[in-house]
Parts: structure tokens; C-alpha cells; sequence
């Protein structure tokens, strides 16, 4: 901190969503006046709009700054609010969640906590999820299901890890695939613009022209929801063409595992022999023309150097006689060759040649890295998808390369989130768990919100009394948000900790003033982009002193805990002796942070390609079953599941359902915008401007056959409810397709923009015509990237 008391330039980090930019914060007679990128900083190249817009956030009119409590009935239009003080307004919540796990069990409290990927909980999650744990409540909404599940949790079904970060600074082609870093992640843009301007390759997938669309050796324009199909023909061509990293694909995949015929099990050393262990596998030798048995304990084959079949069909001889087998590389080959590039085209739209084309320069440009986010997240068979996108890349051999994709060296922490407290039998009472074994409900206790509202308004298959909520805006930010109104209406008790007073807040019996980021000191750990980034540790300190008596999120969890009677864990309160309890295993004293506020580097070197072991006596192999990359997953099959990615028509889409497509003959894709974070920002004017009111980008051929206009507005109607949109005419779109964002509700008087309804057809809450009826299989992901819709000019009545 600057020694002038009048000015000060305070070193920084942003916390309003998951790129964490270094930056620098000017203070100017005590007032927060302007952020500015910090370039010394791993994340400080550069910062959007939305960072820069900071100071008016703090200091909008329209904040949350007091406690206040309900004093009319849910339903009212008016709650009636009343400030109240902190201690009643904790006594009260603490009062609520006693007698409803009381009366109810701990499972009847609920808690939603809003995403750490665009929002500034990243500050306050762990400790908010240590209070849930505490509670011993196994549900939460997190919107897991439709931000992150496939790259961080069925990525491991793959390569036993979450997809790994790009490494930028050495790849030779990137891949992003339904990922637009321009919009959503600063600081992964910048390395991207950096690698392209080297001149690495760049494939983009994506349904919009948007971001690196515009600079992209290939842009594939694929129709949304169709991305399997598209995966699977890049690789058919690969395979077909001999153009993938057969050494890889034999050494260090599950592809030579022999598969049975008639179970779809892999055969075992136990099918050969009365005396065979279960627990190894067979494959075929060439050479020998023979089986070769495979130990999933140690990774190795029983003969070094076997030469391994990808391909065939033998008959292997067995206790109960002889069973057809094929290698699971051949099964894999045999679905990819379902999908040749004409049958691709006919799917995606996405032309034959292109699809060539790309298979072709991700093979000559190597090493390849990846990243696919919210595009592929948001369908109705999300998983398989992403696990077909995983072993195409599988096939480039990239993985953990220099170039790649990279499990970057990253500093051991405690976890002080309580993961682990709940026990099995609490566990297993998540809502919706039955239907997803594998989903976010197994892993945390990460509940959809459709399940949250059969159980509030049906009792199923147990009711919900309350919802502890901290920022998460369930009316506008997921499917069916009229449904979540009426479920939040019928709970005994709701409280909601926020920045603002949203649709969401407004069902609530008691509503909490959470303070923004520039309001309260944070430690973040790991700036995730590259090595320098993932080895920094940073104290950021609070810039201004707190708006009215809005506190922290973490400062609320707390609080509670406190009320709560889980004092001794919650370290008395004391919330920086929590901190030094995380960073004790990586060596950084809190102290020394404060004292050097730009953060520390700690020197972590990067080891590559650490499934083959090093001289550390890491054990070689990945973190899979199998011990191998698993491009033929027994778990998914054991849970019911495909065990190869197999390609499914998005279930709202013309093929899928032909009977709605006559009436709802466009395509939907929800986007996300450059100038908002998800259902923030628009109070804010210098943001508000650029984008004023909510629009639907729509092709020019739409707009004349209905006879309407740029700039008109025009009805979205879904086979599950309308919106209001002002029209946006785009040739960069495909035809069929529209675009919209969510998230449209708040005000921004200074430049005399009204307020939108989130329940009325003359709103433009997008998420009230997108429903809960089709979800993708194993995450519960809601297909707000594919779904049917018509559009309308509005008629004035």
C-alpha cells in the first residue's frame, strides 16, 4: 500500500470470477476510484470491462446494506421488508436451521451457494461448504451440473484427473471447444492470443462467430447439442488416416484390453484359468498369436515389449469354451466409423472436407492442448460428449506433454472445506442421487434444482423445509425459474446472503448484505494458467472499508457456526487461523503474504508425462482403474452406462422431437455475454451501455420470413414458456439457430433502464423457458445449449 494516505495503488487480485486477474487498485480520499491490470502479476496482463467496472459496483444505489426480515406473507408482491440487526437476524437463521433438522433431519435444510467460476465466492465457498458439512445437510446446489461436471468429473473417467490446464507457452495447436476465453476467463485469453501470434495452430468449435472464431485456422460451425457426432468423426478420420499416436494409444490405453462379446466385460486372467487372478486382464500378442495377461495392480504387462492388437476379433479359449473377444480400441474404432465425415456433415452441418481438414492439422501441428467448458456442458447427453472430446484427444498422445494438456506441479494444502463429514448413510439421502449414481449428487451432494423443487413442493422423496442460500439466483440463472419461485414460496424458512436484492432474494424470510470483494481481505492459492500462475499464493487486502453493514460470506458462515455450536472447529472464529491451518503443508506463512501483497511465487518445477513414473518412485500409470487411459470404462458400464461414447440426438431438437419442430423450428443456444457475469452487472452503467437491453441474435433470413426488423422487439417462445427480446439481426449465426442470454432482471437507472419481470411473459428471463423434463443421463445438465424455439415479431395490442 502506498504510503500517501490521499492516493494509494493497493496490489491485488480480482475475485469477480474464475481468472483471478492480478491487477491494482486506486484508492483515491478514501474512495475505490479505478482497477488497472497489474502486468507483474502471473494473471495481470490485462482485465475486462467488467474488473475495470469495479468502483461502481461498490458503490451502486442499489445494494443490499442492511439485514432485513420479511414481514408480509410469500406470494406478496411487496415482503414488506424491515431492517433488523445482525445478531437478530443470525439468531433467527440459526434458530430456522435447528428446528428443521430437529423435527425433520439435517437433510431438510438445503443450501445453495452460487458459482466460484463467475462469481466472487471463490472467497467465501470453503468455508460456507464447512458450515454445510457441519450441518450435515448432503444438499447443495453449486450449478456443478451445468458449469463444470464433464471437464473436472467425468474427464476422470478418462484420465483419472480433471481436464488438465493448456500449455499455452509451448503448444503447437489449441483446441477450444465450446470455450470462448474472451468472454469468460481474461487471463487464458491472453496466453491464447500469445500462442496464436507464435504461430501455434487454432481450431475453434462453436455454433458463434465470437472471440477466437474470428482468428482460428478452422472454425467449426457445429448446429448445438451435436458435438459427439463431431468428436467422433474428427477421430474415425485420425484412426482411418493412421493419424494418431499409435505407441501411446497401445503403452498407455485400456484399447488393448480384450473385451467379451457376450457381457461387454473385459475378459480376465479368472475366464482362462481356475486358477486365474480377477484382477488381471488379457490382451492379444501378434507376434505370439496368443493372450499376454495384463496386472491392474502394477500397470505392466506380463512380457514387456508385446506386441499389442488395437484391432481384430479372436477366440479366446476359456474355462466355459471359447469366447469372441475384441480389443476395446476396436469397439472405440467401430462407433467412430459410424460417423464418417459425410454422415457428420449431415448431423452437425459442419462440412465433410472440414471435418478432414481439422483431424489433419491437429495431427501436423502437435503437441495438441485442449479446453472445452460451458458449450459442451450444457446438453442433453453432456457426459458421453465430453468423454468423446476426451479420447479424441486421447489419440494426439499430448496428454501431460510439454505442449499439452498438463497436470501443472500445484501446493499441497489441508482441505478446510469438511469434506468427508457427512457419513455414508447421510450421504446417500441426496436428492436425486437414485437417478445419477456417478452425477454430482454421488460426488458432494450437488443436487439439481429440479430436484430441490420435488421435494419443497411434492415432499419427494422427502421434504425440504428450508434453504440456507448464498448467492445463487435460482429464478434466473437455472431451468423451469418459475417452478423454483413456487418452491422457495412453500419452504418454511429461506434466508439469502447477496450483493443485491434479486428475484431470488425476494422469496426469502430473511435476506443478509454480503459486501463485494474489494470490501474484505481473501487468500487465494494457485492462479491455474500456467506454472508461474498455479505456484502463486496471494493475500489480497480489503481496498475500501465495507458499504453499510454488508459483511463477508465467509464472515456469515462464521457467524453461524458460531450460533451453531461449532465453535472448536471453526477455529473460535477465527478466521485467520483457519487460513494458516490450509497453508501449513505448502510452507507460506499468512504473515509473509501480507507483508509482500503482490502474493508469492513458490519455485515449482513442471515434470511431464508423470503417468510414465520418475525417479520420485511415482508408481507409473493414471488414476483409473485400469491403471490406463480408459477408452472403454467398466465403471460407467457397471453404473448402467455406456461404456463408450456413444452419440445421442440433443432430446430437444428437431430430430429428436419432430412432432414440437414444426412449431418451434429454430434452434436455441444460450450464450454468455461479454459485458455481464451470468445475472450480475446490469446496474451498472459503463457495462449497461453496451448492451442496454436484452437481445436475441438472429440470421437475417429469419428476420424476412417474419417480417420484422433489426432493433424490433420479438416473442422467444419454447415448447416450455416465452420471453420478450429485442432482435439483433447477425449473418455470423447458422439460419436455424438463435441466440439469447440469461440472467435479464435488474434496473440501471442512471442511464433510465427499467427492471424486467422474471415471471412474466413480457419478462426476459430467459431460464423461464427452458424446463427441467430433458436432462443428459449422468449430470443432471440442463440442455440450455440446444433447445427448440420459434421467434415471432411482438404484436401491439
Amino acid at each position: 500500500m502506498a504510503a500517501d494516505t490521499d492516493s494509494q495503488r493497493i496490489p491485488v487480485y480480482c475475485a469477480m470470477c474464475w481468472s483471478s486477474c492480478g491487477c491494482t487498485a486506486v484508492v483515491e480520499e478514501g474512495r475505490f476510484v479505478a482497477l488497472e491490470p497489474d502486468p507483474e502479476h502471473p494473471t495481470g496482463a490485462a482485465i475486462c470491462g467488467k474488473g475495470r467496472a469495479a468502483p461502481e459496483l461498490v458503490y451502486n444505489e442499489q445494494r443490499l446494506l442492511h439485514p432485513m426480515k420479511r414481514t408480509r406473507p410469500k406470494g406478496d408482491p411487496d415482503p414488506g421488508w424491515e431492517r433488523i440487526t445482525w445478531d437478530e437476524a443470525l439468531d433467527t437463521v440459526a434458530q430456522a436451521i435447528g428446528d428443521v433438522s430437529r423435527e425433520w433431519g439435517s437433510e431438510a435444510v438445503a443450501f445453495s451457494i452460487t458459482t466460484q467460476a463467475g462469481t466472487s465466492m471463490q472467497d467465501g465457498y470453503p468455508w460456507v461448504e464447512r458450515l454445510r458439512q457441519h450441518i450435515g445437510t448432503p444438499n447443495t446446489i453449486t450449478s456443478v451440473e451445468i458449469c463444470n461436471f464433464s471437464k473436472d468429473f467425468m474427464y476422470p473417467h478418462t484420465f483419472g484427473t480433471n481436464m488438465p490446464m493448456p500449455d499455452l507457452e509451448h503448444t503447437g495447436c489449441i483446441v477450444l471447444w465450446g470455450h470462448n476465453p474472451s468472454a469468460t476467463w481474461i487471463a487464458h485469453a491472453t496466453r491464447v492470443a500469445k500462442a496464436k501470434a507464435r504461430g501455434a495452430k487454432l481450431v475453434f468449435i462453436d455454433p458463434l462467430r465470437a472471440g477466437f472464431a474470428r482468428k482460428a485456422d478452422q472454425w467449426l460451425q457445429v448446429r448445438p447439442g451435436t458435438d459427439g457426432a463431431l468428436a467422433l468423426g474428427i477421430a474415425a478420420v485420425m484412426i482411418n488416416e493412421g493419424l494418431f499416436d499409435r505407441a501411446f494409444v497401445r503403452d498407455w490405453t485400456n484399447g488393448p484390453l480384450l473385451v467379451r462379446d457376450d457381457t461387454g466385460e473385459f475378459l480376465s486372467a479368472a475366464d482362462l484359468d481356475a486358477d486365474g487372478n480377477a484382477n488381471q486382464r488379457v490382451a492379444w500378442d501378434r507376434a505370439r498369436g496368443g493372450t499376454v495377461l495384463y496386472d491392474l495392480e502394477s500397470g505392466a504387462y506380463e512380457r514387456a515389449g508385446s506386441d499389442l492388437a488395437l484391432a481384430g476379433h479372436y477366440e479366446v479359449r476359456c474355462l466355459k469354451g471359447t469366447v469372441s473377444c475384441r480389443p476395446a480400441f476396436e469397439l472405440y474404432t467401430e462407433i467412430c466409423n459410424g460417423y464418417s465425415p459425410e454422415r457428420v456433415e449431415k448431423i452437425t452441418w459442419v462440412p465433410a472436407e472440414q471435418v478432414r481438414e481439422t483431424a489433419r492439422l491437429m495431427a501436423s501441428s502437435g503437441p495438441v492442448s485442449i479446453y472445452a467448458w460451458a458449450g459442451l456442458e450444457q446438453q442433453s447427453n453432456s457426459s458421453q460428449t465430453n468423454r468423446a472430446v476426451a479420447l479424441l484427444y486421447a489419440l494426439t498422445g499430448s496428454f501431460d506433454a510439454k505442449g499439452g494438456n498438463v497436470q501443472f506441479e500445484a501446493l499441497q494444502l489441508n482441505d478446510i472445506t469438511g469434506s468427508g463429514m457427512l457419513s455414508p448413510v447421510q450421504s446417500q439421502k441426496a436428492l436425486g442421487i437414485e437417478k445419477r449414481p456417478l452425477g454430482p449428487e454421488a460426488i458432494n451432494g450437488w443436487i439439481a434444482t429440479d430436484a430441490l423443487y420435488d421435494a419443497a413442493l411434492e415432499s419427494k422423496p422427502y421434504p425440504v423445509k428450508a434453504l440456507v442460500s448464498f448467492g445463487g439466483n435460482v429464478v434466473m440463472s437455472h431451468a423451469d425459474g418459475e417452478r423454483g419461485a413456487r418452491a422457495l414460496d412453500v419452504l418454511n424458512f429461506m434466508v439469502h446472503a447477496d450483493i443485491f436484492l434479486t428475484p431470488t432474494a425476494s422469496h426469502a424470510d430473511i435476506v443478509l448484505p454480503v459486501n463485494t470483494a474489494w470490501e474484505r481481505e481473501a487468500v487465494r492459492v494457485g492462479f491455474a494458467v500456467d506454472q508461474r500462475a498455479k505456484s502463486h499464493v496471494q493475500f489480497r487486502q480489503k481496498v475500501v472499508e465495507p458499504q453499510g453493514e454488508s459483511q463477508s460470506d465467509a464472515w456469515i458462515a462464521f457467524e453461524l457456526a458460531m450460533r451453531l455450536g461449532y465453535s472448536k472447529t471453526f477455529w473460535d472464529g477465527d478466521m485467520e487461523a483457519g487460513y494458516r491451518e490450509m497453508l501449513e503443508p505448502a510452507g507460506v506463512e499468512l504473515d509473509d503474504l501480507k507483508r509482500q501483497p503482490r502474493g508469492i511465487t513458490v519455485p515449482l518445477e513442471t515434470r511431464y508425462r508423470k503417468y510414465a513414473g520418475s525417479s520420485r518412485d511415482d508408481a507409473p500409470g493414471f488414476n483409473t482403474p485400469t491403471r490406463k487411459v480408459e477408452i472403454y470404462s467398466e465403471t460407467l458400464k457397471k453404473a448402467g452406462y455406456d461404456p463408450l461414447p456413444k452419440y445421442v440426438e440433443p432430446a430437444m431438437g428437431p430430430v429428436s422431437r419432430p412432432d414440437l419442430a414444426e412449431d418451434f423450428p429454430l434452434i436455441l443456444t444460450s450464450a454468455k455475454s461479454t459485458h455481464f457475469l451470468h445475472s450480475q452487472g446490469r446496474a451498472l452503467p459503463s457495462l449497461r451501455r453496451f448492451e442496454p437491453e436484452p437481445v436475441v441474435e438472429i440470421h437475417p433470413s429469419v428476420a424476412s420470413e417474419r417480417h420484422f426488423e433489426n432493433g424490433d422487439w420479438v416473442t422467444l417462445s419454447t415448447p416450455h414458456g416465452r420471453l420478450k427480446l429485442k432482435a439483433h439481426v447477425s449473418p455470423h449465426l447458422h439460419p436455424k439457430v438463435v441466440r439469447a442470454t440469461h440472467g435479464w432482471w435488474q434496473s440501471c437507472e442512471p442511464l433510465s433502464v427499467s427492471n424486467y419481470d422474471p415471471l412474466d411473459d413480457g419478462g426476459a428471463n430467459l431460464n423461464r423457458a427452458i424446463g427441467n423434463d430433458v436432462v443428459d443421463p449422468i449430470s443432471g445438465a440442463v440442455p440450455h445449449k440446444a433447445y427448440l424455439c420459434q421467434i415471432e415479431p411482438v404484436t401491439e395490442t
